[in-house]
């Protein structure tokens, strides 16, 4: 019999232990057709950590707030969690293979001899994956070995273009009536009533412009938002749209011609050919200025989504910063801030450059990780 782990009663097991049996808790949930995603298991985890396992009802609310998609997964979420946590006469398997956890309501008794006894439950083992991993790692924090494999990964970011409506309509199933064509199909048929023609407000992609910081304090993570910039660029060539990129720190680069390339190595060493500021000072307001007058006012970030991602750290005069955030905030339809020390515990947005562009922006979020990444474009994909 293979080796177990024994837990007293009324005392909640190890840290990694817990870890052990909430995985695989989501696992049996996934094989019971709730469709419990790596983003969900993880707040799952992250949830229980702060509410404590020793707390059944506590544990049970943050799953049913975390794994849970709809109502229809309340049901089948209940079953497996009676099952899981409270059987009494051996956890039911979703596979014949997989090892019985430890429950909340009867944990075993400890050996007071130190050996394990018969009636020991073998413990689950169940880790997340490395990728899993990885997609919430600070990339700042990461080695070479592990930037090159989350390379790989940035093409598994989900990107839609954020859409607008157009002054033209177009033909579609339902909306509006289409007056000039029911009549002209009325009039095909020498004045017969025709079907009724309906259309509807067409749509196209809305422009996205991206302003990254590459001053020194934002070293780290210059690779890796441009790797997400050249994403952004080629999901939109491919669905009609348009993404101008441009690099800031003491002075402003455009970069939307290097990051056209196809292949992201050669878009990437085309940006660093081309961008003459590399971990410099950071000039915000100047350089936010200089966009502005030359090409943002002129019409490129009018009506525009526009991502500024900078940890605010700003060397010049903070209120020109304001000033030109309240240009901007005027002729964009959206303005995103993204902070990569925004998602990092104890953060408080305290820098002079981020206290400025606060109030002119329309949503302020983390950017330290591939998770943060796919969650800011979701949020230029729904502007």
């Amino acid at each position: 019999m293979s080796s177990t782990t024994v837990v007293p009663p009324g005392e909640v097991p190890t840290r990694h232990g817990a870890d052990e049996v909430l995985l695989a808790f989501t696992r049996a949930l996934r094989a019971a057709g709730v469709p419990v995603t790596q983003d969900r298991t993880h707040g799952f985890l992250a949830a229980v950590s702060v509410l404590g396992l020793g707390d059944q009802r506590a544990t049970y609310l943050a799953g049913r707030a975390t794994l849970c998609a709809g109502p229809d997964d309340l049901e089948r979420y209940d079953q497996v969690f009676e099952a899981w946590f409270n059987a009494r006469d051996g956890l039911p398997r979703t596979r014949p293979a997989q090892p019985a956890a430890p429950t909340f309501s009867e944990l075993p008794a400890a050996d007071t001899d130190g050996g394990a006894g018969e009636a020991d439950e073998e413990v689950v083992r169940a880790m997340a994956s490395d990728t899993e991993v990885l997609r919430h790692r600070d990339v700042a924090s990461m080695s070479p070995a592990e930037r090159a494999r989350l390379a790989g990964m940035f093409a598994t970011i989900r990107l839609r273009p954020p859409l607008r409506r157009t002054a033209r309509h177009q033909a579609w199933h339902r909306g509006d009536i289409d007056a000039s064509r029911t009549l002209r199909a009325s009039l095909r048929r020498l004045g017969e009533p025709a079907e009724i023609a309906w259309r509807r407000r067409g749509v196209r992609p809305r422009r996205v412009v991206l302003l990254v910081d590459v001053s020194g304090s934002m070293s780290g993570y210059a690779d890796p938002l441009l790797r997400l910039a050249h994403r952004f660029t080629q999901v939109a060539r491919e669905r009609g749209g348009v993404v101008e990129t441009f690099t800031v720190g003491t002075r402003l680069t455009h970069l939307t011609r290097a990051l056209r390339l196809r292949d992201p190595e050669r878009a990437l060493v085309a940006a660093g050919e081309t961008v003459p500021d590399w971990s410099g000072g950071t000039r915000l307001g100047e350089t936010l200025r200089f966009f502005l007058d030359r090409w943002g006012q002129r019409g490129m970030a009018r009506g525009a989504v526009v991502v500024v991602v900078s940890d605010g750290w700003e060397r010049g005069d903070p209120s020109l910063l304001a000033e030109q955030m309240r240009r901007l905030h005027r002729i964009a339809h959206r303005v995103i801030w993204v902070n990569p020390h925004r998602g990092k515990e104890g953060y408080e947005p305290v820098q002079q450059g981020v206290l400025a562009a606060l109030p002119h922006c329309d949503d302020f979020i983390a950017g330290h990780s591939l998770a943060t990444y796919a969650e800011l474009a979701e949020v230029v994909s729904r502007a």
